[in-house]
Order: structure tokens, then C-alpha cells, then sequence
């Protein structure tokens, strides 16, 4: 084969396949024109984009996009007339025609020969999205009340993508679009129900920025956090909780919980004392604040405590059962000293004064026989209670 044959046979190739294309666009602008078959249109033309010789083609990209905002058209008209129309797929179409203007974008900025960017299509196509661009919201706020949070992730990231697209310079949404915290919020809600804890921080600080939902939006990162195992930002996470909403006790109850876990009852109780300022008659805060009072061996100002916590709530069983082991821990105390009558009759009395308290927690908690079982059992055997001590000693011996 001679070489001007062999160009021959390749030009002659070349000239086919672009008049293929070229025939095959014609049938998709006819087919748009029709309002009819316009996936079989839409599918032509992703056909035709997956050649790497169209990949610079911008009319292309043009004709693609048309394919699918007449499909869009097509839908919308359908909502607005009341008529059968699936959602999803309306908010599917949508989402395609950011992702192929964008995607021409990148082609349409690209430099020529010289170096110089011109432009053709930005403008025109950003002011086209910016009026679609709601829809990826609701998209969102959609799936995420059908508990479909894959996709509800998927559209309020194209969402807020918004943001950083290229195509948008100049919209300047961070500052001007006020629904990017709401977006964010229920991104990172959808992250925290499918355990994607890394997604749940992405856009927690825009979260933050709403108002309405800083309360749940501080609950959810403290989650992702804990979950990650990292302890210091978990830790400073629910103390601004706890400093924003001293009232709600989900902040309150795990900082104690960590500061005990830590085995630091002394900063536990740092806590407590503060969120005592706010509500001083709190049966939560009193409590535990009983229970650091306990552990630092402070054992007659956690009586106090406790007595103030009844004094509220009567009911209360751990009130009871943390003041009767006040005494007794205080007992234990004093019976490393030298013993002596007046020890003896100090102990004597102490005991009498854990009765009442401890049989009254035996009372409210029957079920807790593990807790009230042996403190009576010591009570009535330093007390001479010989019936009671040996209703005690039978049901420890079960």
C-alpha cells in the first residue's frame, strides 16, 4: 500500500465518522424540536461525549445539555399541571445539566494557543444554573424526608459546590445565599444516618452559621468526633454545647460522663457547679454533683446535696441511696482511727442516720437489691437488728 493511499484511506475514514456524527446530531436537534424520545436523544449524545475527540467539542456539550432541559421542561410542566410525573427523576435531570455545564466550563476556560481565555458560553450558562440551582436544595430536603440519604448527600454537595465552581465567579454565594447553612445542616444530617463520620464534619462550620439548628448541628459533630475517637475535639465540642445550652442535658451528661471516665471527679464537679449558676434547683446537676462530691470524699457537703435534691423531688431513689453511702463511707473513714467509746458512739449514730435513707432507696428501687443489699446488711448488724440483719442475710446468700 502506497502512502498516498494509505492517508487516502484514513482521510476517507475521518470524513465518514464526521459525517456520522454530524447525522446523528441532526437527529438529536430534530428530536428536540418534536418534544418526543428524548432520552433515546440525551443517551445519543453520551454516546457521542465518550469519544476523547469530542471531549473539547463545545457544541457538543451544548446539543447535551439541550437533550436534557427539554427533558426537564417536559417534567416541570407535568408538575405544574398537577399530572403523574416522578420526582426523583425530575431532580435527576436537574443535576445532569449542572454536571455537563460545568464540565463544559472547564473546556470553555481553556487557554488557546496563545495563552489567551475567551469565554464563549460562561456567562450565559451561570445565569441558566443559577436559576435551576434551587432545585439541588430542595433535591436534597427531598430524599432526606424519604430517607434516601445517599442521594440527599448527593445533591446538597452539588449544592454547596456551588460555591467553588468556577462557572459561579462573581454569585459570591457564601455571602449572598443564605439556605447554604440549612444545605450544610442536613448534609451533615444525612452523613450521621449512614455513619459517614468524616462526611458528618465536611461542612460543619457553614452548619454552625444557622441558627435555627446550632443545637442539633453541635449534637451531630460531637457524634462524628466520638466516633473518630478523637477525644479533645468530642471533649471541647460538648463543652460549647454545654456553654450554648446549659438547659439541654445530652452536653451536660456526657461531659461528666468523660470527666469520670478520665477520673477527674474534681473538673466534674467544676462542670456541675457551673451548670448549677444557670439552675440551681436542677435534680440532674445536683445529682451529679452528689456523685463527685462522693468520690472526692466530701462526704457531709454531698449529704447537703443530697438532701436538697429530695427537698425538690421526694422521689428520687439516688438521692437516698447517695446520701446513705455518704454515711457510710464516712463511717469507713473514722474507723481507721483508734477506737473509742466516744468513736463508737459517733459511728453508732452515723448509722442510724444511713437507716432511714437506705431503706427508703430499698423502697423506691426493690429491684436494686445489689446496691441496698449490702449497705443494710452493714447498717443492721452494726445496729443490733437481728430480724431485719438476717432478712438481709438470706437474700445476699441468694
Amino acid at each position: 500500500m502506497t502512502r498516498q493511499l494509505y492517508i487516502f484511506i484514513i482521510l476517507m475514514f475521518s470524513y465518514t465518522g464526521v459525517y456520522a456524527q454530524k447525522k446523528q446530531m441532526d437527529q438529536v436537534r430534530s428530536i428536540i424540536k418534536s418534544g418526543k424520545n428524548l432520552d433515546k436523544a440525551e443517551k445519543t449524545m453520551s454516546e457521542l461525549m465518550k469519544n476523547s475527540a469530542n471531549k473539547d467539542n463545545k457544541k457538543m456539550y451544548m446539543l447535551w445539555y439541550q437533550t436534557v432541559q427539554a427533558q426537564y421542561d417536559a417534567a416541570n410542566e407535568k408538575l405544574y399541571l398537577n399530572q403523574k410525573q416522578d420526582t426523583a427523576q425530575f431532580f435527576k435531570m436537574t443535576l445532569r445539566m449542572f454536571n455537563i455545564l460545568e464540565a463544559l466550563d472547564s473546556v470553555d476556560m481553556k487557554p488557546d494557543k496563545k495563552g489567551r481565555v475567551a469565554p464563549e458560553y460562561r456567562r450565559k450558562n451561570a445565569e441558566i444554573l443559577d436559576t435551576y440551582r434551587r432545585n439541588l436544595l430542595s433535591a436534597g430536603i427531598y430524599f432526606v424526608r424519604h430517607a434516601d440519604y445517599n442521594n440527599a448527600m448527593t445533591y446538597l454537595d452539588a449544592y454547596i459546590d456551588c460555591t467553588r465552581q468556577p462557572i459561579f465567579t462573581g454569585y459570591d454565594y457564601l455571602k449572598n445565599d443564605r439556605n447554604l447553612p440549612q444545605a450544610a445542616y442536613w448534609y451533615g444530617y444525612s452523613a450521621i444516618e449512614l455513619k459517614q463520620w468524616e462526611k458528618v464534619l465536611e461542612y460543619k462550620d457553614l452548619a454552625f452559621k444557622d441558627a435555627a439548628t446550632t443545637r442539633f448541628t453541635q449534637k451531630y459533630v460531637a457524634e462524628a468526633y466520638s466516633a473518630l475517637n478523637d477525644e479533645e475535639n468530642y471533649l471541647a465540642t460538648l463543652l460549647d454545647g454545654f456553654r450554648m445550652f446549659p438547659d439541654d442535658s445530652y452536653f451536660f451528661t456526657r461531659i461528666i460522663d468523660l470527666y469520670v471516665t478520665r477520673q477527674k471527679p474534681q473538673l466534674a464537679l467544676e462542670i456541675a457547679d457551673e451548670a448549677l449558676k444557670t439552675n440551681g434547683d436542677n435534680t440532674l446537676f445536683l445529682y451529679a454533683k452528689s456523685n463527685q462530691l462522693l468520690m472526692l470524699g466530701r462526704y457531709d457537703e454531698a449529704v447537703e446535696v443530697c438532701r436538697k435534691i429530695i427537698a425538690i423531688d421526694e422521689n428520687m431513689a439516688e438521692a437516698y441511696y447517695n446520701e446513705g453511702t455518704a454515711y457510710l463511707n464516712k463511717i469507713l473513714e473514722l474507723d481507721k482511727q483508734p477506737s473509742t467509746r466516744k468513736l463508737r458512739k459517733q459511728m453508732a449514730e452515723i448509722y442510724r442516720m444511713a437507716l432511714p435513707v437506705m431503706e427508703k432507696y430499698r423502697q423506691l428501687k426493690p429491684q436494686e437489691s445489689r446496691k441496698w443489699a449490702p449497705a443494710l446488711y452493714r447498717i443492721y448488724l452494726n445496729l443490733n437488728m437481728g430480724k431485719q440483719f438476717e432478712e438481709i442475710d438470706r437474700i445476699l446468700k441468694k
